[in-house]
């Protein structure tokens, strides 16, 4: 197993998988060597959230993040850590951006590589329908709300969402919710 350690920013060193394109786990690396270039490949995990009527929740990306700061994404979104499942980042992810503990499990939609040029990662992503209450963590998050497919439809192309949701997320996402 390679283990790649490159000095971090922060004081926390987060260790991530180091995986190969089927998502088989070969080693595993922090967080600034993901983010650095490297072009190695990491998991992590969406949460796309609908409520009763069908609109979607996005989340606006706080200013404080080193990628695509200030821009409306996917309802949560995160790395997976070294040692832990899908589900299991998913649900901590959830918590950690939104307030959110749900009982049902997260529906499986759909799998991609994204790559940017900082980094590449394979996305796996989840949805759940949720009416509860959802409390957005300040330090990650700015603010939160639904959309409607319409509202969604007008705001592409204008600088408003993450380049990700844009050309990845929203297109697997309205064929996967038949919207």
């Amino acid at each position: 197993m390679v283990d790649l350690h490159y000095p971090d920013k922060k004081d926390k060193i987060e260790m991530f998988p180091l995986i190969d394109d089927e998502g088989n786990v070969m080693g595993r690396a922090s967080r600034a060597y993901f983010h650095g270039g490297s072009m190695a490949l990491h998991p992590v995990v969406h949460l796309h959230i609908t409520d009763l009527q069908g609109r979607i929740y996005l989340q606006k990306r706080s200013m404080t993040k080193d990628i695509a700061p200030g821009r409306w994404d996917t309802a949560v979104g995160g790395h997976v850590s070294f040692g832990e499942g899908l589900e299991e980042a998913v649900r901590r992810e959830a918590h950690e951006e939104l307030g959110l503990r749900f009982r049902t499990e997260p529906r499986f939609l759909f799998q991609y590589i994204w790559e940017s040029d900082q980094e590449r990662e394979l996305v796996t992503s989840f949805h759940i329908v949720y009416n509860g209450r959802i409390v957005p963590n300040s330090e990650e998050v700015d603010e939160g709300r639904f959309w409607t497919y319409e509202e969604l439809r007008h705001e592409l192309g204008r600088d408003v969402f993450t380049q990700q949701f844009e050309q990845q997320e929203y297109r697997h996402l309205i064929r996967s919710l038949c919207l």
